[in-house]
């Protein structure tokens, strides 16, 4: 199960079963990968598109707010674009899922369907859905650009949280502050390191010793792989520039 954090972005992944030989990482221990924290991927209360689910859950809100982030929000942006250029074009009713989940969590990742859930019991501010769909996003860009076996290769896994938190903002100065967490030296690093732990053994039934390995593992090489942003974007004005000098470098090979 995952931990009591409330708000809480998380990864899960496919639950197939693995085949003979992909089964190392997993032997012996009967996981669910996380789906337990978001039910509505194998029962839903109300019939998809009812007057029920219209009027007894947050949907309606929770697709206005995404919306308004994939028009607005510079992290999206540059990530759409960026999995466009690779052939991974992202549709909103395709690619998408408001759903009820676990109170723990805010959003996911499911590598079987290419589909990110966004948590609309969970999300009702515009802030967190654009830090909730940057920090998906981050993962299905992973998911598109490399072979990532997010089932049974822990590096993988732990390399794609490590940098949906360090690209994310989920480690912003101002997030930081709200969470009372404070500290100087190589604060950021800390906090992606921690939020990356967390998200692992949220969805892996692994002992925290085994995952803090992987993480100290991986840490260096994917902390500084800031694709597709090419720097860590710290704040929207940032992202901004970061969007900015994506589309010039686009246009630039366009007119080659």
């Amino acid at each position: 199960m995952a931990p009591s954090e409330e708000n809480k972005e998380n990864l899960f992944t496919n639950k197939q079963a693995p085949d003979d030989n992909k089964a190392a990482d997993s032997e012996g221990k009967d996981e669910d990968f996380g789906y337990g924290l978001y039910p509505d991927r194998t029962r839903r209360k109300y019939k998809e598109g009812s007057i029920g689910e219209s009027l007894f859950t947050f949907k309606h809100k929770c697709n206005i707010m995404l919306q308004f982030t994939l028009d607005t929000s510079p992290y999206a942006k540059l990530l759409l674009g960026a999995m466009r250029n690779s052939g991974c074009t992202v549709y909103k009713d395709r690619h998408f899922s408001c759903e009820d989940c676990d109170g723990t969590v805010s959003g996911g990742f499911d590598a079987a369907s290419s589909q990110i859930v966004l948590c609309q019991n969970n999300i009702h501010q515009q802030a967190h859905m654009n830090r909730v769909v940057t920090h998906e996003l981050i993962h299905a860009f992973d998911h598109c650009r490399a072979r990532v076996d997010w089932f049974s290769n822990f590096r993988h896994l732990a390399c794609s949280e490590i940098r949906a938190a360090n690209l994310s903002g989920d480690c912003s100065f101002v997030n930081e502050i709200s969470r009372f967490n404070f500290g100087l030296k190589e604060h950021h690093q800390e906090c992606v390191r921690s939020r990356a732990l967390r998200s692992i053994l949220a969805v892996r039934k692994v002992s925290r010793e085994e995952a803090e390995r992987v993480v100290d593992e991986v840490f260096d090489s994917c902390f500084n792989d800031h694709a597709p942003f090419g720097r860590i974007p710290h704040s929207k004005k940032d992202a901004k520039f970061a969007q900015r000098d994506f589309e010039n470098r686009d246009r630039y090979h366009a007119n080659l």
